[in-house]
């Protein structure tokens, strides 16, 4: 069942290999024992798998606290562990756990507070390795019995400063974590009240304020944070940085143990078939394809694309002016010269007629001389009508 070990190439980016490898943030609420932390593992991951490999898993997972209590963290990176990466997608080429709940370790109910749960299983979170786990609000729950699989893929989001967005940089860290993310943004404002208002920092709170004693927790840390998620709002604004990692998923799961395997898990583990079902699950973290979706938050007008809008316009305008006025200045040349050139016209003709037109002599009474004889040259060229009239 082992696959060969490739160096990382494909679609991602070598050079942003670290941002496409996600970790994993495990709570069980089974954690609740005083043992070791290698006894911990030991004793609750009965198999821990990287595409597989059992030895590529680098020995125990990093441990973290959170609001959850004990956690445990997958490809952190913490502590010179090295960065995991894989080369393909798909079922099998990512991180299998095998994990018992350990049901018989929960502490018993006496009663029901805000923080009482009444669920067995882990909650998981998949995050970025700049970003710190907040699982007890973006975890999910896996259940036992079942083998879970998660298919996730990668979604990087970018938006916009001020003033056309309202998000921060993630360049500028704060006084517990070098990186911004929202998460560090609430972890760090919860710590800073909590350490305000009751001299003491909750155990999953960074800093080297001392931690809060049972007491404090029960009378001053506890009622401060819903003070301060319910009143006190405006003290912790944590924006949205503008370069953010995703990770969306998919889950689905099977029943496990099937009946031909339940007498297997028997002998292996030497546990029965119910325990089996009610402590043991099974899950499957794995990239869907080795590709990612990039959000882009775009400006909606540009001061080069106002500017060069305007410029057009503006070109337009004027454009259409000039040629406006120069085609009356034609319309009014042409009309000012038709005017003039029936004048000049009229006037011509009227000067040939007076030129043209001669008066005639008085024609002889035809009574006083019938023997009156006009005598016309040969030579001489015919006249006008008129003329020969006359």
């Amino acid at each position: 069942l082992r696959s060969k070990s490739k160096p990382f190439h494909g679609s991602i980016d070598p050079a942003r290999a670290q941002s496409r490898l996600m970790t994993v943030g495990v709570n069980a609420h089974g954690f609740l024992n005083l043992e070791t932390y290698l006894n911990a593992v030991r004793n609750n991951f009965l198999c821990l798998l990287w595409e597989r490999e059992a030895e590529r898993c680098c020995g125990c997972p990093f441990l973290v606290f959170t609001k959850y209590g004990k956690c445990y963290m997958f490809n952190s990176g913490e502590e010179g562990r090295p960065l995991l990466t894989t080369v393909k997608g798909g079922t099998g080429n990512g991180l299998e756990i095998m994990l018992d709940i350990q049901q018989d370790e929960y502490l018993p109910i006496w009663g029901e507070t805000e923080e009482t749960t009444f669920e067995a299983g882990v909650k998981v979170q998949i995050h970025s390795q700049s970003e710190p786990p907040f699982v007890q609000e973006l975890g999910f729950g896996v259940a036992p019995g079942f083998q879970t699989f998660v298919a996730t893929q990668e979604q990087r989001l970018t938006y916009l400063p001020p003033p056309w967005g309202e998000c921060r940089s993630p360049e500028l860290g704060l006084a517990f974590f070098p990186v911004y993310s929202v998460t560090a943004c609430r972890i760090d404002c919860e710590t800073r009240y909590i350490v305000e208002n009751c001299n003491c920092r909750m155990v999953h709170m960074p800093g080297d304020a001392p931690f809060c004693t049972p007491e404090q927790y029960k009378e001053c840390a506890e009622p401060a944070l819903s003070l301060l998620a319910e009143k006190d709002s405006n003290y912790c604004i944590c924006r949205t940085p503008c370069n953010l990692t995703r990770y969306n998923k998919e889950l689905s799961m099977v029943k496990i143990p099937s009946k031909t395997s339940a007498k297997y898990l028997e002998k292996k583990f030497n546990k029965s078939e119910k325990y089996i079902s009610e402590n043991i699950l099974v899950l499957d973290i794995f990239f869907e394809a080795l590709n990612y979706e990039t959000i882009e938050q775009k400006k909606a007008y540009e001061v080069a694309a106002l500017l060069g809008d305007i410029g057009g316009q503006m070109g337009l305008f004027i454009g259409a002016s000039i040629l406006t006025i120069l085609e009356l200045f034609d319309y009014l040349y042409e009309l000012i010269k038709e005017k003039l050139l029936d004048l000049l016209g009229k006037e011509e003709e009227d000067g040939s007629h007076d030129e043209n037109v001669s008066t005639c002599d008085p024609v002889p009474n035809h009574s006083e001389s019938l023997s009156h004889t006009v005598t016309v040259p040969l030579q001489a060229p015919l006249g006008t009508l008129e003329e020969i009239a006359c």
